[in-house]
């Protein structure tokens, strides 16, 4: 049986019915903070946030499936009102403000990679500490109703995995990326991150049709 709030995400699902005008501007301003990071020639924050974004997409395949296999619920879901939603958990809102959000966290990293703050690594305790806050951010929306949770081991009560899986790897790749030292390693990161998203929405939304 599928849970009412999963039955209420997946309704809304690609339907453009639901599109408001105010989705093209966010889109501009998106494209404006990438155009600018471009135009200052600062690549390792360009291809670190787009990294990052893309890591959101592997989450939502993996969430989108959990639902079709299970036939109950994803992870989580996004049954509230939304410009257009592209998956059962992610709607354009929230896809732009993650491509924001990474370039937000590279910008924020110290330009030394061993630098130790509060005697940790820096890149882990940011990616840590941002986990944290991203989860805070999630239980407001939940509390809300603009995001739901359906299964016991992802919620408020138990909020580990919400910050190990759901945050923590788009923090570390994001990172990964942003501090490797070849540029044409960068670039085949993220294209091969970007070709197996993808290859993920093809086969399984655009074929399949599963999520």
């Amino acid at each position: 049986m599928i849970a009412p709030y999963a039955a209420q995400a997946h309704a809304l699902v690609r339907d453009p019915s639901h599109f408001q005008w105010y989705v093209i501007p966010l889109l501009l301003l998106v494209l404006h903070a990438y155009g600018e990071q471009a135009a200052e020639k600062r690549w390792n924050v360009l291809l670190g946030a787009i990294a990052f974004w893309l890591m959101d997409g592997v989450n939502e395949i993996w969430n989108g499936l959990l639902f079709h296999f299970s036939g109950y619920a994803p992870a989580w879901s996004t049954p509230g009102e939304s410009a257009y939603v592209l998956l059962i958990g992610l709607n354009i809102e929230i896809s732009l403000m993650f491509a924001v959000m990474g370039l937000f966290a590279m910008r924020m990293l110290p330009a030394e990679r061993k630098l130790k703050l509060l005697g940790m690594n820096n890149r882990w305790l940011l990616a840590s500490v941002s986990s944290v806050l991203c989860v805070i951010v999630e239980l407001g929306l939940n509390h809300v109703g603009a995001l739901r949770w359906e299964w016991s081991g992802w919620n408020a009560h138990v909020p580990y995995l919400i910050w190990l899986v759901g945050y923590m790897p788009f923090f570390v790749v994001g990172y990964w990326v942003h501090d490797m030292p070849s540029r044409r390693r960068q670039i085949a990161t993220v294209a091969t991150l970007a070709a197996s998203v993808a290859l993920g929405l093809l086969v399984f939304a655009g074929i399949l049709g599963w999520i």
